[in-house]
């Protein structure tokens, strides 16, 4: 086990007056602010994190992306600036709550007797922004002076697809200016004893295929109707769907991320008991590993749509292509360092391709290497469930692990081209 260590102002293992860690109360205070979509509150959000800068002593910049989006990013400078240097990456916005299926207010970050703190967002990904934010502080308290500079960015609008967020951020010239090197952002919890990193990510194809058809009286056999044409294009994805479904469950060696997943999500069409309908319209949620070749995958598609009928025509509301992967490498001096960081800490790693889609998406798009990590084990993935818990005693570990990660990937030597 990692030692938790004390600290100055809001930091390791000091007391509140209730004899509660300060890390824990100030990880609950943030998960008490209601950033939760289709309303998010970034202003008290901001008014925190400006807080936290100044008990730091780090400058902290912001900038509104798109109106009423705002990046705010904390900057612990190195003793090197040039060098390329550390992102921290962490999102403010939490997903929605259906109320009625948790134990408690999904807001009141109430803690029970074992130490689990329920609340939206303590796992998605409220816990890491807190640990970066306490694991900084020790390191500033000890008196370090790493040699790169650390950024600790926090951005609006991940849980709704980033287009307001990291996606239009990575093309600001504000973002140009960090030098970034590399990234770390979210992850998932993990059950068992090892920790979950992620180096790569499925992308996200949200599709919609349109199935026009000969429309006439409910009580005629029409032919050619889109009806028929859309249990056509259902069969195709569905099938395709199964085999997927029977790799996952035949393979030892796969996981989630490495096979594509295929729900359908929404169906389109009539207007009356008696009236065949003119159209009908069918979406899919497709998830697609980096392995795949997207270009034939996309063929695919538009041979069910052919063979489901004349005129069925598809189009994307999200079409991801980016398919770069962080190098897990030994001889790679970022992976080199995460990694033999979480050796000396006797942290088993477990590498995975994200099965979801977060931020570093978008990292890794425009080169920078990013990993995903929430150093959460013994914890079931409740990310967008229904009581969503962490328990305090896997948070305190989890800053002493950033404590040792922020310090090894800021300690990266220089590269022949940074020299």
């Amino acid at each position: 086990m990692l030692p938790d260590k004390d600290g100055p102002g809001v930091g390791g293992r000091q007391s509140s007056p209730e004899g509660e860690d300060l890390s824990v109360s100030l990880f609950r205070e943030y998960l008490r602010l209601k950033t939760v979509h289709p309303d998010p509150d970034y202003d008290a959000a901001l008014r925190f994190l400006d807080r936290i800068a100044e008990e730091l002593d780090l400058p902290m910049r912001k900038i509104e992306v798109c109106p009423g989006r705002v990046v705010a990013i904390m900057t612990w400078e190195g003793k090197n600036p040039p060098l390329k240097s550390v992102l921290l990456n962490s999102h403010t916005d939490v997903v929605p709550v259906y109320q009625e299926h948790w134990k408690y207010d999904a807001f009141s970050a109430f803690k029970d007797a074992e130490g689990n703190i329920y609340a939206r967002g303590t796992q998605d990904m409220k816990c890491v922004t807190i640990q970066y934010i306490q694991a900084v502080r020790r390191l500033k308290a000890e008196g370090r002076k790493l040699m790169r500079t650390v950024h600790l960015m926090f951005v609006p609008d991940e849980e709704v697809g980033g287009h307001k967020g990291m996606e239009s951020f990575v093309k600001n010239p504000e973002f140009q200016k960090l030098n970034i090197g590399f990234a770390l952002d979210e992850g998932l919890a993990n059950p068992g004893e090892a920790f979950t990193v992620f180096y790569g990510e499925r992308n996200p194809w949200w599709i919609t295929i349109h199935c026009p058809g000969s429309p006439g009286h409910g009580s005629r056999f029409v032919e050619n109707t889109a009806a028929e044409k859309l249990r056509h294009v259902m069969n195709s994805f569905l099938d395709f769907r199964e085999k997927e479904k029977q790799r996952l469950n035949t393979s030892e060696c796969f996981t989630l991320g490495d096979v594509t997943t295929v729900n359908m999500t929404m169906v389109k069409g009539g207007v009356a008991y008696n009236v065949i309908p003119a159209e009908m319209d069918v979406s899919f949620d497709l998830r697609i590993p980096p392995t795949v070749n997207l270009q034939e995958f996309e063929r695919q598609i538009k041979e069910w749509c052919k063979e489901a009928g004349e005129d069925v025509t598809y189009e994307f509301a999200q079409k991801h292509m980016n398919q770069n992967m962080t190098s897990t490498e030994e001889n790679d001096p970022w992976w080199s360092a995460f990694s033999a960081a979480c050796k000396a800490m006797n942290i088993t790693l477990e590498k995975e391709i994200f099965p979801a889609a977060t931020d570093s998406r978008f990292i890794r798009a425009v080169g920078i290497p990013a990993i995903g990590f929430s150093p959460m084990n013994r914890t079931p993935i409740l990310l967008h469930d229904h009581n969503e818990f962490l328990n305090e005693k896997v948070f305190l570990k989890g800053i002493s692990v950033f404590e040792r990660l922020i310090s090894a990937l800021a300690s990266v030597p220089a590269f022949p081209d940074e020299a």
